[in-house]
């Protein structure tokens, strides 16, 4: 699994993080994904290592900017990230 983090700019209020969040799901499939305007990221976790260049259109095409992307393995945490 894969956590990738969006700097994301032009997110002004949470319809328009409906909006990036629609976005990346129709393009990526991933088994969640969450946008937040005020930190400016939207949280993708996906089973396989995403397209960045996917994401960057997919975002861009909802009218939004994006300043960043990272990309790295993800490991699910047990009940309350003990195990």
């Amino acid at each position: 699994m894969f956590k990738t983090t969006v700097e994301v700019e032009g997110m002004m209020c949470g319809m328009c993080e409906s909006h990036v969040n629609d976005a990346v799901r129709k393009e990526l499939n991933p088994k969640s994904v969450k946008s937040s305007h005020k930190d400016k990221i939207t949280e993708i976790i996906t089973k396989e290592e995403p397209d960045q260049e996917k994401i960057r259109k997919a975002i861009a095409d909802t009218g939004y900017e994006v300043k960043g992307i990272k990309t790295e393995p993800y490991e699910k945490k047990g009940f309350f990230g003990i195990c």
